[in-house]
């Protein structure tokens, strides 16, 4: 199927002539009709990133082993004018020239074309000896040969020549059905050119069809026989999947693989803008639409059915691996995404309305690097992003796991738990775990809420200190509470009780939201007063002794929300206190209320 699209994908392409790609031209020997050397022009300039390397021109171009293969009037240095490194083997490099001649000429005697008449003069001469070349000369670019202002590799014939010389039918090819024509037609056993821009794929380029070993050949087939493809066919699907990677508006990298994408019809539809890299007003305005059923501004109804398809791919030495495959319709993609955005939407970290996120910051939640995300999760998050379908349990585990080792529940680690857990369970709330839950009857989800009122009075009590409990204990209060919440809870009684001798309002504030979450947990009235011993005692049975994969993601959500509704109050009732309106006691909480950076 991936190979059947592109190549329909191709058919709306500007495609180069058969067997020519798109490629940076450096060098250009400048010839009168004659053959006479004029000069050398460099093409690349250095202070453009896109010609750093030479000018883009479509030249003759096939796929190419460790053996001698010229390309037709366009090649390295030591085919087209038979220079060499130091290292080469000398007689590798007169081969390599002496084929590149012997083409030039099967191709002059074929087309009749005067100007490569010109060049074989100016070959048969010493061309090292005029070209005069310098220490900086490049002989890795490719050099062709202009003869009176044209290049004669635009010529038709010359094209048309070319692509009969790498025709399979006149190489003897085996005639086999095509897989994505599906037509009786001499097939190629190596697919004519290469895929280039597949992570972890070879620089020279990978191969999406390929067998070099027992292991993936069947019924006596190999290399790209396993597959069989025509010319046609071949060179189209590569073409399409080159021009696909080379645009960042189809593609996205991460992870050591690349997803690409594109629609069977051409669709105003803003696939990175809504779902990869959201757009906040992009984003407001697809969810606006779905809600309401009108459509997008440059998007009809009838375009809604057009078919969206995608494939991960990732590189394993010379070859291409397919990682992933996606066909659904644009209405089926944009409805997920907006589900997608719903799915894992969370008040900021102090207590800012949801925004966003993108991609990147969801799979980054996972790792402590981006560059450590592996291909499996920048796979699953795409394929739920745009199908709806659940995320694997070890993205929770994850997230989870990153939690403990930083200490800390960020933004986009709570989205990414939230995420998993409402498609885990199948809510369909909008509002399911936004913000704060404080009548959430979990008894983890409020173990969270504890640990970051806890935090709070040991903040407040004792300004600037450095190792927290959260430091200290988060790991632990997440995985086994009961080990570690009733010496919290000791603990907090003399800073309560500074609190409450110099700190009048932040005492009853964080007072009142302790004795909130120990009642709903342990059903013990602790009213107007710190808790003594013998209820810290009687509350130990109430925590759980171990804390599941899910619990700990509840553990991390009421944690977040809870320190992101404490800083919202602390900073609306700071700023009430500055307008005079009232003296709350939130207000002397304001000191960590501050926005992030």
């Amino acid at each position: 199927m991936l190979l059947q699209k592109l190549v329909e994908y191709s058919g709306r392409m500007n495609l180069p002539p058969p067997l020519y790609r798109e490629k940076p031209l450096r060098y250009i020997i400048e010839l009168d009709s004659n053959g006479r050397f004029l000069g050398l022009t460099d093409a690349a300039d250095p202070a453009d990133r896109e010609l750093g390397r030479g000018q883009p021109r479509a030249l003759p171009d096939v796929q190419r082993s460790s053996g001698i293969r010229p390309l037709l009037l366009a090649d390295k240095a030591d085919y087209a004018v038979g220079l060499g490194s130091d290292g080469d083997k000398g007689h590798r490099v007169r081969s390599a020239h002496a084929a590149f001649k012997n083409l030039l000429i099967e191709c002059a005697e074929a087309t009749k074309e005067p100007s490569l008449g010109a060049v074989r003069q100016f070959l048969d001469g010493d061309p090292l000896d005029q070209l005069k070349l310098d220490d900086e000369f490049d002989q890795g670019a490719t050099i062709s040969f202009s003869v009176s202002g044209l290049l004669p590799t635009d010529l038709p014939s010359v094209q048309a020549f070319w692509a009969a010389q790498n025709d399979p039918e006149a190489q003897g090819a085996v005639v086999m059905q095509c897989v994505v024509c599906g037509e009786d037609r001499p097939v190629l056993e190596r697919l004519q050119e290469k895929i280039k821009g597949v992570p972890g794929g070879q620089t020279s380029g990978t191969s999406i069809i390929s067998a070099n070993a027992d292991a993936f050949e069947s019924y006596g087939l190999e290399a790209s026989l396993i597959s069989p493809t025509c010319g046609s066919c071949g060179e189209r699907l590569t073409k399409a999947a080159n021009q696909l990677l080379g645009s960042e508006s189809s593609r996205v990298r991460m992870a050591g693989a690349a997803f690409v994408f594109w629609t069977a019809e051409d669709v105003e539809f803003d696939f990175i803008g809504s779902f990869t890299s959201p757009d906040p007003e992009a984003v407001k305005q697809l969810i606006e639409s779905v809600r309401s059923g009108r459509p997008i501004p440059g998007l009809d109804d009838a375009q809604f059915g057009t078919k969206f398809y995608g494939s991960v791919l990732s590189g394993s030495g010379g070859r291409a691996v397919v990682r992933d495959w996606v066909d659904v319709t644009v209405r089926d993609v944009r409805e997920q995404i907006v589900r997608w955005h719903i799915d894992h939407a969370i008040v900021g970290a102090y207590g800012e309305a949801p925004t966003a996120l993108g991609l990147t910051a969801l799979v980054g939640a996972t790792v402590r690097e981006l560059r450590d995300v592996p291909v499996t999760t920048f796979r699953a998050m795409l394929r739920a992003g745009m199908t709806g379908t659940p995320l694997p349990h070890g993205l929770l585990y994850q997230a989870v796991r990153r939690n403990r080792a930083e200490q800390d529940v960020t933004r986009p680690r709570a989205a990414l738990i939230k995420l998993v857990l409402k498609r885990l369970w199948a809510r369909s709330e909008e509002d399911f775990m936004v913000q704060l839950e404080a009548n959430n009857p979990d008894v983890a989800y409020q173990c969270g809420r504890l640990l970051a009122v806890l935090e709070q009075v040991q903040r407040q009590a004792l300004p600037g200190i450095k190792a927290g409990i959260v430091d200290r204990f988060f790991g632990t209060a997440s995985t086994a509470s009961r080990s570690v919440f009733p010496r919290l809870l000791r603990g907090a009684q003399p800073h309560l009780g500074k609190l409450e001798r110099d700190r009048r309002g932040a005492y009853v504030a964080l007072q009142g939201r302790l004795e909130e979450i120990l009642f709903g947990l342990t059903g013990q009235s602790v009213d107007g007063a710190r808790l003594t011993f013998g209820e810290v005692t009687k509350s130990i049975n109430s925590f759980p002794a171990v804390l599941n994969l899910e619990q700990q993601g509840l553990f991390s959500l009421g944690y977040y929300h809870q320190r992101a509704f404490d800083r919202q109050q602390a900073r609306a009732a700071a700023e009430r206190k500055r307008q005079g309106v009232s003296s709350e006691p939130e207000a002397e909480l304001a000191d960590e209320s501050a926005p992030a950076d």
